[in-house]
């Protein structure tokens, strides 16, 4: 359970909010020398010393679906080379994270909701960049580089 505030939680439950949450995204890379920083609003917006570029994007929360990990996609208008130059250099972005945030905004600094996942499947055209959203299975992941079977060494059989 995550600690959201009450002002928070009414914002995020309001079916018409005074103050509507504002979604931060900030998707980090070893290849980027800065975060990409991007807001869902019309007005960047500047939290925790950083300046977030008002951008539009859509992101679709995971369904619940037995056996299979959750996933959100994210949808981020291409606001320019920025991001096409670093998926060309990261290998379409290998190894990614993306850092979703929700704040009010007249309390910038205060993060109402912080969670940090894996992006996978990057795709980009002229318009949108897009991905999955989730957590990658390290438990579903063999334990060794190299394994041992009939295939792989015939010998030992």
């Amino acid at each position: 359970m995550r600690n959201i505030s009450l002002s928070g939680r009414r914002n995020i439950l309001a079916t018409s909010s005074t103050e509507p949450m504002l979604v931060l995204l900030e998707i980090t890379h070893v290849d980027l020398v800065v975060a990409i920083r991007v807001v869902n609003n019309t007005e960047s917006i500047v939290s925790q010393g950083n300046t977030f570029l008002a951008t539009a994007f859509e992101l679709l929360l995971p369904d619940d679906i037995e056996g299979q990990i959750p996933q959100a996609t994210l949808s981020v208008d291409n606001i320019g080379q920025q991001l096409t130059q670093w998926l060309e250099v990261s290998r379409g972005g290998q190894g990614a994270r993306c850092r979703m945030m929700m704040v009010a905004p007249s309390l910038p600094n205060l993060l109402e909701y912080d969670m940090t996942m894996d992006m996978t499947g990057l795709k980009i055209d002229n318009q949108k960049v897009s991905a999955q959203l989730g957590f990658v299975n390290t438990l579903g992941r063999s334990a060794v580089a190299k394994t041992f079977n009939p295939q792989s060494a015939p010998g030992l059989w």
